[in-house]
């Protein structure tokens, strides 16, 4: 289901991935699922659907969606906002034996904010070709001079987190390109 990305010097090739060991599959995929969920929440709100979930022990500790269009606020992702709610929760800000679940691979500032927070382990949905930075453009959570490293599982439904986001898109480009033909033939250059 999920492959765990090795930590290495630069940027790992997906081709480089390894499956994750099976026992840790169903949990992975059931946080997951509750992710998506916080992801489609996000998509009903017009914002990018990126959902995030903190669980330690077994538990829930913090969910979000992308708030940065509702909340006028470009750090708003869902893994800040996810990150942010579990330090309250817990009420410190080390989330040592938390797993952090990510439907899209964290951009550098998540994977900044990860990092500092001392989250055990991340596990993603889909890779990001353009802004990853847990392997995919780069790899600050698991770079070599950091002080803190957390485990990596990237592609955990990774099919339907992919989906979520090319609905979603496809969807603005419809609209977008309906707005242009309308404009069109009102007359408007």
């Amino acid at each position: 289901m999920g492959q765990r990305v090795p930590a290495a010097d630069g940027a790992p090739s997906h081709s480089l991935l390894n499956e994750t060991p099976s026992g840790r599959d169903a949990t992975d995929a059931r946080w997951m699922a509750v992710a998506l969920e916080e992801a489609s929440a996000a998509a009903a709100l017009g914002e990018v659907p990126v959902g995030a979930v903190v669980v330690q022990a077994g538990s829930v500790v913090a969910r979000a969606g992308n708030r940065t269009i509702t909340d006028g606020d470009p750090t708003a992702h869902a893994e800040v906002l996810a990150l942010r709610a579990a330090a309250a929760t817990i009420g410190d800000w080390r989330l040592t034996g938390c797993t952090l679940y990510v439907t899209l691979e964290p951009c550098a500032m998540c994977a900044g904010a990860i990092v500092l927070a001392r989250v055990d382990r991340v596990v993603y949905g889909a890779w990001d070709d353009k802004a990853g930075m847990a392997g995919s453009v780069g790899d600050i959570l698991r770079h070599p001079r950091l002080n803190h490293r957390p485990q990596v599982v990237g592609g955990v439904l990774a099919a339907e987190a992919s989906l979520a986001l090319r609905d979603f898109f496809g969807g603005r480009r419809e609209g977008a390109a309906t707005a242009l033909e309308s404009g069109r033939a009102d007359g408007d250059p």
